[in-house]
């Protein structure tokens, strides 16, 4: 975990906050103000989370524009959602960073798409039935427990519930126009229950308790699975995901690279903070751009002739193995991969 000020960490900690960072949706809310998550904490470059003691306000204290589309009620102190009636034009609604304690009187925006409430106080999906044209929601960095609540809103694209308290992945079976789902930085220790999710494109369940990758096999579409530490000890069960792209697994417990013969599009490969010691068995990953390997226990230099197949690479981690005590240890790196332009942390001159 990475906490406290950003200015006390050393170089290598805040090296691997960049690797931990990649794997992380980056999209949880609007541009704006989103933030990203760094195994499970928050980002120190982004606002506080709203402070638990402030006294709410009285939303007949704030103004609302009925012609409004994109309505922004961010950092307000409203601590009951009421009197939103007015707003019937609203496509998207922001309420992220409040006091709100329940879901409710959201009934009559039949129109929203969007639906932001990052960071409040709620406990739990409810009383959202009305609302079928919502295409994202994001409930992230809340006290949820589980995923319930969302039959109705089969137009959903995206779903955000990074950092709640969620234990088990259920109830998503109707949202069949999903593309997006983040469930990372919860309690959960089970990939099940996704098997109607066919337009899924991203995954994202960094900082969990699973320690299996499984029933993944109808994910046909996935592009993006990020399963960042977790307790995972083998790659298996990827062999249905033809068409991922960007594959995350850094800190968990995987000892062998195997199980990504069908992967064959990959770009990306981020096995970072693992116990791997050989390169083996992605020699056939020839679209890979970015190969993240930092601290493992790799310690032969012929193991790189496994990306030489891989015309395009550019950026290669390998800091914190063995290899890095080489005093050649970037000459040799360019030497076996030519089209590498970036070594860990560090671009290469020309």
């Amino acid at each position: 975990m990475f906490t406290g000020n950003m200015a006390s960490l050393s170089v290598g900690e805040l090296q691997e906050m960049e690797v931990d960072r990649r794997g992380e949706s980056e999209e949880s809310g609007d541009d704006e103000t989103r933030r990203r998550s760094i195994n499970g904490d928050v980002d120190p470059n982004q606002p506080a989370t709203t402070s638990k003691e402030e006294s709410p306000v009285d939303m007949d204290t704030i103004t609302l524009d009925p012609e409004e589309e994109d309505v922004d009620l961010v950092h307000c102190r409203i601590g009951k959602i009421e009197g939103l009636e007015v707003l019937q034009k609203a496509k998207t609604l922001s309420l992220r960073q409040n006091l709100i304690k329940k879901i409710e009187n959201l009934d009559s925006l039949s129109s929203l798409r969007e639906l932001d409430l990052y960071d409040n106080q709620i406990r739990k999906l409810e009383n959202l039935h009305n609302l079928t044209e919502l295409e994202q929601l994001d409930v992230s960095f809340n006290i949820l427990r589980k995923v319930e609540g969302l039959e109705q809103l089969t137009q959903l694209k995206k779903l955000f519930l990074l950092h709640n308290k969620i234990s088990s992945i259920a109830n998503l079976e109707n949202l069949i126009g999903l593309e997006m789902l983040e469930l990372g930085s919860n309690r959960i220790r089970v990939i099940e229950n996704l098997d109607t999710l066919a337009s899924l494109q991203s995954l994202f369940l960094g900082t969990n308790k699973i320690t299996q990758l499984q029933n993944l096999e109808g994910l046909h579409n996935l592009t993006v699975l990020s399963i960042q530490s977790n307790r995972i000890t083998k790659i298996e069960g990827l062999q249905n995901l033809v068409n991922l792209r960007e594959l995350y697994l850094s800190h968990n417990g995987i000892e062998v690279i195997e199980g990504l013969e069908n992967n064959k599009k990959l770009t990306t490969l981020d096995i970072a903070a693992n116990r791997v010691k050989k390169i083996e068995n992605i020699n056939h990953l020839t679209e890979l751009q970015e190969f993240w390997m930092n601290d493992n226990q790799i310690d032969n230099w012929s193991d790189l002739d496994e990306l030489k197949n891989a015309k395009s690479l550019e950026t290669v981690y390998l800091e914190r193995n063995p290899l890095q005590k080489d005093p050649q240890y970037r000459r040799k790196i360019m030497l076996a991969l030519p089209s590498v332009r970036q070594i860990d942390a560090t671009f290469i001159r020309f």
